[in-house]
């Protein structure tokens, strides 16, 4: 068995309805121990040879290693962007009763019982 691995990942969605929405679907479905969602942002970037500037909001997700590939599954099922921004940070460091925690909320899918 290896050591749980922290994730912090990040993504934006296109206003606030969208972006609770999401939240709450990767919680509930325990994809996420925590969801901050954040106060809304503005976006400049360049897509498809232009360049663009959009109003988001940002979600901040906790989850772990293991849960990555069906969380990143879950984000671009429910996200309105053709290509969502899904970057995942590995945390370092941080209150191991936290982690803890974290680990806890987001079991491994075959250790789910609800």
């Amino acid at each position: 068995m290896h050591p749980v691995t922290t994730l912090l990942v990040l993504t934006n969605l296109p206003d606030r309805l969208s972006a609770e929405a999401l939240a709450r679907e990767l919680v509930e479905t325990r994809l996420a121990a925590c969801v901050n969602v954040l106060a809304g942002c503005h976006s400049i970037y360049r897509w498809q040879g232009e360049l663009e500037t959009a109003s988001e909001v940002p979600l901040l997700i906790k989850t772990r290693s293991e849960r990555y590939a069906a969380l990143e599954a879950a984000i671009r099922q429910h996200h309105p962007y053709e290509l969502p921004e899904i970057i995942a940070l590995p945390v370092t460091a941080g209150l191991p009763d936290y982690l803890a925690w974290v680990a806890a909320e987001t079991p491994a899918s075959d250790d789910l019982e609800d």
